[in-house]
């Protein structure tokens, strides 16, 4: 085992040993700050500085992105202007490890004068800070990771697990629907997972290429050939789906009949293929696609009475990006 392995095997046992001990001194005081953060009828404001700070700032982030508005202002800023944006109905979440920060402390009058609560973050209970708040979580470390016992390490791991904490005690409390996450994650897979819906990636209207039962294989030919999405939907007088005929089908046919002009599309199609609706969503379609024995890469759009809406391809939803 080298030396860089012990050194790592060292920090992380150590900043393990003070999430344990986080863990311990979770306490009524945690719940009176859900209960505080939950009430809020303004914004939470992370406040923090240094590493602190950036600490401060991804607690923000993952407050924002789990349903309790949050935004962060950086202490030595709110010192000149930006303290304006605190507010009566704001609950203030200030980290600081010292709780002496003179950033802080310059800021702690007129946040209180704003009529803010406070919330706070920190390793030294007796401090100033610690006084001047409505609830102390105490996020104090016996040591730091640092071998010089100076770097913020442990108990920067320290106050992002308990903004962590809070965080999950506040979706679970408010009843986040896996739904309305996705609404704060708009962009990402998961979001897109949970909101794009076949009716959003199918090629609709004249994009569609549809041919009625009774067309004759060049009319087939040339919808295949210039909707060029892979497949012709093929309807019965009424408008309802009565088959598909995709590339593989055509090469199939050739294959096996040579001169296809004179075959009836009834003789070539696939009756009654796989289908969805509209409303459903996009990665509801790819297990449709893919849970076959034989794999597709089209599927037809339908409504609830059979009748074509659309098309959708699998490079459709794989190009937007949800598998």
């Amino acid at each position: 085992m080298s030396e860089h392995q012990d050194e790592a095997r060292r920090v992380l046992d150590i900043e393990q040993q003070a999430l344990q001990q986080v863990v311990e001194r979770i306490d009524e005081r945690f719940d009176r700050a859900v209960e505080m953060l939950r009430a809020c009828e303004g914004m939470t404001i992370v406040v923090g500085v240094g590493k602190s700070g950036l600490i401060g700032r991804k607690i923000a982030a993952t407050l924002s992105s789990t349903g309790t508005p949050a935004v962060f202002l950086h202490a030595a800023e709110g010192c000149h202007g930006d303290l304006g944006v605190v507010r009566e109905k704001d609950v203030c979440l200030i980290l600081s490890k010292s709780g002496e920060t003179s950033e802080l402390l310059n800021i702690l009058p007129s946040i209180r004068r704003a009529g803010a609560r406070i919330i706070s973050f920190v390793g030294r209970t007796d401090s100033t800070l610690a006084q001047e708040s409505d609830i102390i979580l105490d996020v104090s470390v016996e040591q730091e990771a640092c071998p010089l016992d100076l770097a913020p390490t442990a108990s920067t791991i320290a106050m992002l697990a308990m903004g962590d904490a809070l965080a999950m005690a506040l979706l679970k409390s408010h009843k986040i629907s896996p739904e309305q996450f996705a609404q704060f994650h708009p962009g990402g897979t998961l979001g897109k997972r949970l909101l794009l819906r076949v009716e959003d990636l199918m090629h609709k209207g004249d994009e569609t290429p549809i041919v009625s039962r009774n067309a004759g294989m060049e009319e087939v030919l040339e919808e295949l050939t210039v909707k060029r999405l892979g497949a012709v939907c093929v309807v019965d007088g009424d408008g309802k789906l009565a088959g598909i005929f995709a590339d593989g089908d055509l090469k199939r046919a050739i294959i096996e009949h040579g001169d296809i002009r004179s075959l009836s599309i009834d003789e070539l199609m696939t009756c009654r293929p796989t289908t969805i609706s509209p409303e459903k969503l996009a990665h509801e379609a790819v297990a449709l696609m893919e849970n076959r024995p034989t794999q597709i890469s089209v599927l037809p759009v339908v409504d609830s009475q059979r009748r074509v809406v659309g098309l959708l391809r699998l490079h459709d939803i794989l190009r937007s990006g949800i598998v």
